[in-house]
């Protein structure tokens, strides 16, 4: 009896897992799903469903997802989704795993949030988004050997396996060979003590949404003629550039593919976010003479967590201060810890809060503790119609019908993306005038001297407000 009692646990256990890890409701702008990206969302189809396909920021050029079958285990997140055609109303870390529900409370050495200045919302609610159908990425405790020995006992494939600097232990992408479902393979290896994190390979998306000057030197305050983040390193985690375009002359110091395997069809949205990061010229960014450390991880607007694993850590070894972070996706545990551990080596994190509109449920890396989520006004201070709102929405900076490099020329982008590209160049001009000021120095000298927008104080559509980078210049430790 005792045995059939313990079956009968793990029955229900794998069973919840299951239900847990398949997403309820994939993100998507698509009213009519075909049935391959409906198994995507869906996790059923481990075949090999075309899950790179998916929306992204816009322009008023053509970045949309890819027609042609591309599938990649190890790609799959979607940087800038597009918001849809007509606007519909629509967290700091902790030494363990952070808080499921506290996105809004920065840990010690963060800004000070009240909670009385945060607008009563109903409890956070994290994207529940795809993953690689047939793929678990976990972490563990020990060698080569432990690996396969754990692949053996569990019917696994070692897709790839590599020692993470930002994770502090051995990343394995394992393959689901017999059709098992993700969250059963989960709750399998969670009784193997030598398995220390386990994750779906979650899929995640670039957030650009197109529409003429830069205003944005005028709306945050900094003039464009003193402005500089001379010799500031600043990584930026994007799709490929085309590192021709004049706006980019001399701007990138170091590159890097984190998927060598996969040709490069798309261009515009990496090469927009250096521009206006740091762009030289007629396009000139908001930290000229900042060093861009490019890494390519994303191909028609999709990759996938250990891809953008694999980008943290070469940024990492580049010793940057900056990660510049436009796209979005689900909570994955592996990412929370990269990003702590990024922060905790003094690195300023930014991110694109998302475009998928205001009743969205919470995007990361921007919804995690340590990360300065960035959404999108216009040239008259007005909240993005598409932009998501949430308490982890930290500052606000221009990203609406801006004028950015892309491709071999230029276009009008919108979305949050850009927004997050801003504030990256505008963090680089704080670096470069006061080289020793700490990424917790930074974030709350933005906090404290934002410009308030919308109702008084912190609030879930702008923030902290209008990012005032010559008064956080000012502002004392």
């Amino acid at each position: 009896m005792a045995a059939e009692a313990v079956i009968r646990f793990v029955t229900i256990l794998a069973a919840a897992m299951t239900i847990a890890a398949v997403p309820a409701s994939a993100q998507t702008n698509d009213p009519n799903p075909d049935q391959t990206k409906t198994d995507c969302r869906n996790g059923t189809n481990a075949a090999g469903a075309d899950c790179a396909k998916g929306g992204s920021d816009t322009k008023s050029g053509s970045d949309t997802g890819q027609s042609g079958a591309v599938f990649l285990p190890t790609l799959i997140v979607d940087l800038f989704p597009n918001p849809a055609a007509t606007p519909v109303p629509r967290p700091r870390p902790a030494p363990a795993a952070p808080p499921a529900d506290t996105q809004a409370r920065p840990p010690p050495g963060g800004p000070i949030v009240s909670p009385t200045d945060l607008v009563a919302v109903q409890p956070p609610r994290a994207v529940v988004g795809d993953f690689v159908p047939d793929e678990v990425l976990v972490t563990v405790d020990g060698d080569a050997g432990a690996v396969q020995q754990i692949a053996a006992s569990f019917g696994l494939q070692v897709r790839s396996q590599r020692q993470s600097r930002l994770l502090g232990s051995t990343l394995v992408r394992f393959g689901i060979p017999d059709g098992r479902p993700v969250g059963v393979v989960l709750a399998q290896l969670a009784a193997d003590g030598r398995t220390q994190r386990r994750e779906p390979n979650h899929v995640y998306s670039l957030q650009q949404a197109a529409s003429i000057v830069n205003y944005a030197f005028d709306r945050i305050a900094l003039d464009a003629k003193q402005a500089s983040g001379e010799n500031v390193r600043i990584a930026v985690i994007d799709t490929g550039i085309d590192d021709t375009n004049p706006a980019l002359a001399g701007v990138i110091a170091g590159q890097f593919d984190a998927m060598p395997d996969v040709p490069i069809e798309k261009r515009d949205h990496g090469t927009s976010i250096d521009g206006l990061i740091a762009g030289v010229g007629a396009l000139e960014g908001m930290a000229p003479g900042a060093r861009i450390y490019h890494a390519r991880a994303f191909e028609g607007g999709k990759s996938t967590m250990d891809v953008i694993l694999a980008a943290l850590d070469w940024a990492a070894d580049q010793d940057v201060r900056i990660i510049n972070m436009s796209f979005v996706g689900p909570k994955n545990d592996l990412l929370g810890v990269a990003c702590r551990n990024a922060r905790a080596l003094g690195m300023v994190l930014v991110a694109a809060a998302g475009n998928n509109g205001p009743k969205a449920p919470y995007g990361y890396p921007a919804a995690f503790d340590g990360v300065i989520a960035v959404t999108a006004t216009d040239a008259k201070d007005g909240l993005m119609p598409q932009a998501n709102r949430g308490a982890y929405v930290f500052i606000s900076a221009p990203g609406v019908e801006m004028v950015a490099p892309s491709g071999a020329g230029s276009d009008v982008v919108t979305g949050t993306s850009f927004a997050a590209a801003i504030v990256s160049g505008a963090i680089a001009n704080l670096i470069h005038a006061a080289p020793d000021r700490s990424a917790d120095d930074i974030e709350k000298a933005l906090a404290a001297t934002a410009r308030d927008l919308g109702p008084k104080g912190r609030d879930n559509d702008f923030g902290y407000g209008l990012l005032d980078i010559k008064a956080a210049g000012a502002a004392k430790e």
